[in-house]
């Protein structure tokens, strides 16, 4: 059907290829060498990933997990009843829960800043799949209009073969009505 990339950008981006995008560029290249162009994003994010952003994304994870959130509402419902009722003369942290504060507040300053670099992967990650999904869209849809296109020769070459096949049937029909037309009446 087309032989080189030009005709491919020509045809389907109306540009020439030094006017395209690489990712334009990849797309053209596998549906030329009719290749498949999905591959797995994730394997890639992982594979750059440092040993911080693995803890990172992990303590993002169980930060953010009802486990985590269950299991400290039970620590602090523990540390607050210790001393108040059961210790209540010899509480190591009495009622203002001073100490219980600065504990919270160092977690806060820890955990806020890991969970919030664990988001901006999380929105890196989003605009390489985002990328990716683009592009195998778009070589589906040139996929899409390359049948299209083949079906529509396909439909032109059946009506000609058709037309043809008329004309051949009508030139017969017409020597039948001769032959028929010369002999005699009986």
């Amino acid at each position: 059907m087309y032989k080189t990339i030009d005709e491919l950008a020509n045809r389907w981006f109306k540009r020439r290829p030094d006017g395209l995008t690489q990712l334009e560029s990849r797309v053209l290249q596998s549906t030329f060498e009719r290749t498949t162009i999905t591959r797995d994003t994730n394997k890639a994010v992982a594979f750059h990933q440092t040993f911080g952003d693995r803890l990172a994304d992990t303590i993002a994870r169980i930060g953010g997990s009802w486990s985590f959130i269950l299991a400290f509402l039970a620590f602090l419902v523990l540390w607050t009843a210790g001393n108040v009722w059961l210790l209540s003369r010899d509480a190591f942290d009495p009622y203002p829960f001073i100490f219980l504060n600065l504990v919270l507040s160092m977690l806060a300053a820890i955990q806020a800043p890991v969970i919030m670099m664990a988001q901006n992967r999380q929105i890196e990650r989003d605009r390489i799949d985002a990328a990716h999904d683009y592009e195998v869209n778009l070589k589906a849809e040139i996929e899409i209009m390359a049948l299209h296109e083949k079906l529509d020769e396909l439909r032109h070459s059946q009506i000609l073969g058709m037309r043809d096949e008329i004309v051949r049937l009508a030139e017969q029909v017409q020597r039948i009505d001769e032959r028929l037309s010369q002999q005699p009446a009986s």
